[in-house]
């Protein structure tokens, strides 16, 4: 059963922390200095666990009316199960809940499909973030 909260400063934050090096430093071969930003402690963190395992985690940066959900990572083996997209719902829900009413995010091109599934539109030119190809998008909540 799959459960989405809050990811405090400790062993769950540290834990989203785990599955965004192995995504992203280990599979994606971001440098570890850009992916550990120290912009964390700035950011709400979400973690989803699986009967208690951790399987995926993203974070949220609020400015103004608009949230950027940031550093969306899924671990392999819950990829394909709806697990990011159940993320990315809990996260606009909560975003809206603390009243933002725009959310945006920088998308690799290959996933582009999957935020277009949720609502988002991509807008301006292909950019390179960490060697890799991504593009704006955007959605109200």
């Amino acid at each position: 059963m799959i459960q989405i909260a809050e990811a405090a400063p400790g062993p769950d934050r540290d834990a989203c922390i785990d599955i965004r090096r192995h995504v992203f430093v280990g599979e994606q071969n971001v440098p570890e200095a850009e992916e550990v930003d120290g912009l964390d402690p700035e950011c709400l963190h979400l973690l989803a666990r699986d009967g208690g395992r951790p399987a995926g985690t993203l974070r949220l940066r609020e400015s103004g009316d608009t949230v950027k959900i940031q550093r969306v990572a899924v671990l392999p083996e819950w990829r394909g199960t709806g697990l990011g997209a159940q993320l990315m719902r809990h996260a606009m829900e909560l975003a809206r809940a603390r009243g933002m009413r725009k959310a945006r995010l920088g998308a690799q091109i290959h996933a582009l499909g999957f935020y277009e599934k949720l609502g988002f539109v991509a807008e301006g030119p292909e950019f390179l973030d960490a060697g890799i190809p991504h593009r704006e998008m955007t959605r109200p909540l």
